[in-house]
C-alpha cells in the first residue's frame, strides 16, 4: 500500500525530509515505539505542513512534537496508516528494530559460542593450550558472529576438523590441501585462503606454532607444510647437491647426470612421491644444512659429496627426503636453529659438528657479536651444547662456518 499521491507530495516536501529522518532514527532506536516527543527544528514551510497534518497551529523554530499526535493524524488522514509505515515509505525503506537486532545477535552469539565449544571438545582440540587463544581471537575479530549462526558454526567446524586431522599426524604423512578439504567438507576449495574456514584454520596453525598471522601466500604455504599439508605438490622444494640415486631408473639416471654436470637440483614433493628409488647408494651418508648460502659455497668449491639444504624449517619435500636417507645435519648456533636441529635429530638425523666443543670453537673462530634470543632449547644429543650456548650468550650463524664445514667434508 502506498500513500495517495496528493498526500505523498504534501509530506515528501524537502522541508519535511529532515523531520522524517529524525523520526526514523528515533523509532529505530526505541523498537518502533510511538511514544514520547521529539525535538524538531522547523522552518516556516515545515511548520505550516505539520500544522495542516495535525490540525493545529505549529510555529516555526525548535518545537517538541508528540509522536503519538503525528501517528493519530496519519491514521485519520487518507494514508490510513500509522507513523512507522508512513516514515518507511517516505524515507525509502523499512525501519530497523535495533533493540530486537541486539537481542537477536546476543541470542545468536550465545548459541554460536556454545556450539564452538562443543566442536572444540568433540575434535579434541581443547587439549591444546593455544586453542583458548584461538577462541579469544575469534571473539575479538567478530568473524564468526558476522558470518551468522549457521555459516559461522559450519565454517568453524570445517577448520577445527581440518586442524584436528593434521595436528597429530607425522609430517611425513603428506596430504594435499584440496584433498584434505574434500575429505573434511566435500569441497576441494573449502580451506582456500578466500574461504572463512581457510582463514580460521591458518590462524589456528599460526597460534599452534607460535608464529604471527601469515601475511603472504608463501607464509601460509609454510604453515600448512609444517603439519604435513601441501598447498600443492610442485611449489615446495628441497635443494640438493651431488645426489646420485643408483640403478637404471630414468629419473635416477637424470639425477646422476645433473650431479655430474655440477648442477644444483630442487626436488618437489611430486617428484619425491613419484620416484621411490633409493636416493643414494647403500651406506652413503647425506649431509644437510639449514642455509642455501652454505650449499652454494660447497657447490662452488666442487665438493662432490651429497648435500641437501632445508632453507630453514624443512618443508614437506625436505621431510620426505630426510626420511629416505641417513642424514647428518648442521644448522645455526642460535635457539631457533637448535630447535630445527633437535626436531631432525629426534626424527633420526645425526648431528654434524653440533657439539658443545664445536660451538665453543665457532665462537673463538668467528668472534660473533649477535646475542642469543628466544627460549633455550635442550640438546639431548649433547647437553653441553645448550649449556655452553647459555653461558656464552652469543649466536653463530651457519654461513660463518662454511670453511669448517668444507674442511670436514674434504677429510671425511
Amino acid at each position: 500500500m502506498t500513500l495517495p499521491p496528493p498526500l505523498h507530495e504534501y509530506l515528501a516536501s524537502s522541508t519535511l525530509v529532515p523531520v522524517w529522518q529524525r523520526i526514523r532514527d528515533r523509532l529505530e532506536r526505541n523498537g518502533h515505539a510511538v511514544t514520547g516527543s521529539i525535538r524538531l527544528d522547523l522552518d516556516l514551510d515545515a511548520a505550516e505542513r505539520l500544522s495542516g497534518l495535525l490540525g493545529k497551529s505549529i510555529q516555526p523554530g525548535g518545537r517538541n512534537i508528540l509522536l503519538a499526535d503525528i501517528d493519530d493524524a496519519l491514521l485519520r488522514s487518507t494514508a490510513k496508516r500509522g507513523l512507522v509505515a508512513v516514515v518507511a515509505e517516505l524515507t525509502g525503506k523499512s525501519l530497523r528494530d535495533r533493540p530486537s537486532e541486539r537481542r537477536l545477535r546476543a541470542e545468536v552469539a550465545t548459541s554460536l559460542w556454545a556450539q564452538v565449544e562443543e566442536i572444540v571438545a568433540r575434535t579434541g582440540l581443547g587439549a591444546y593450550p593455544w586453542t583458548r587463544e584461538w577462541i579469544s581471537w575469534l571473539h575479538t575479530s567478530g568473524l564468526l558472529v558476522r558470518a551468522g549462526l549457521d555459516r559461522g558454526v559450519s565454517q568453524f567446524e570445517v577448520a577445527a576438523r581440518a586442524i584436528a586431522t593434521v595436528i597429530t599426524r607425522p609430517v611425513t604423512h603428506v596430504r594435499v590441501l584440496g584433498e584434505l578439504a574434500s575429505d573434511i567438507a566435500g569441497d576441494a576449495h573449502a580451506l582456500d585462503t578466500d574461504r572463512l574456514a581457510g582463514r580460521l584454520a591458518v590462524r589456528a596453525l599460526g597460534l599452534a606454532s607460535d608464529t604471527k598471522e601469515p601475511s603472504s601466500p608463501h607464509d601460509r604455504m609454510l604453515l600448512w607444510e609444517s603439519v604435513g599439508v601441501a598447498v600443492d605438490t610442485i611449489s615446495g622444494t628441497v635443494i640438493t647437491w651431488a645426489l646420485r640415486p643408483p640403478g637404471d631408473d630414468p629419473w635416477a639416471a637424470m639425477m646422476r647426470l645433473r650431479a655430474d654436470l655440477g648442477l644444483v637440483t630442487h626436488l618437489t614433493i611430486r617428484e619425491l612421491l613419484a620416484n621411490a628409488v633409493p636416493l643414494v647408494s647403500s651406506g652413503t651418508l647425506v649431509n644437510a644444512c639449514e642455509n642455501p648460502q652454505v650449499l652454494q659455497r660447497i657447490a662452488d668449491a666442487c665438493i662432490d659429496r651429497p648435500l641437501v639444504c632445508f632453507s630453514g624449517n624443512p618443508s614437506i619435500a625436505g621431510h620426505l627426503l630426510a626420511g629416505r636417507v641417513t642424514l647428518r645435519y648442521h644448522g645455526d648456533f642460535d635457539w631457533p636453529g637448535i630447535a630445527i636441529a633437535s626436531r631432525l635429530i629426534d626424527a633420526g638425523a645425526l648431528p654434524w659438528l653440533l657439539t658443545g666443543q664445536d660451538y665453543l670453537h665457532a665462537v673463538r673462530t668467528c668472534r660473533p657479536g649477535l646475542p642469543l634470543t628466544g627460549n633455550a632449547v635442550p640438546t639431548a644429543w649433547d647437553p653441553s651444547l645448550a649449556s655452553a650456548m647459555a653461558r656464552m650468550g652469543v649466536a653463530v650463524h651457519e654461513e660463518a662456518l662454511v670453511s669448517l664445514l668444507i674442511e670436514d667434508l674434504t677429510k671425511n
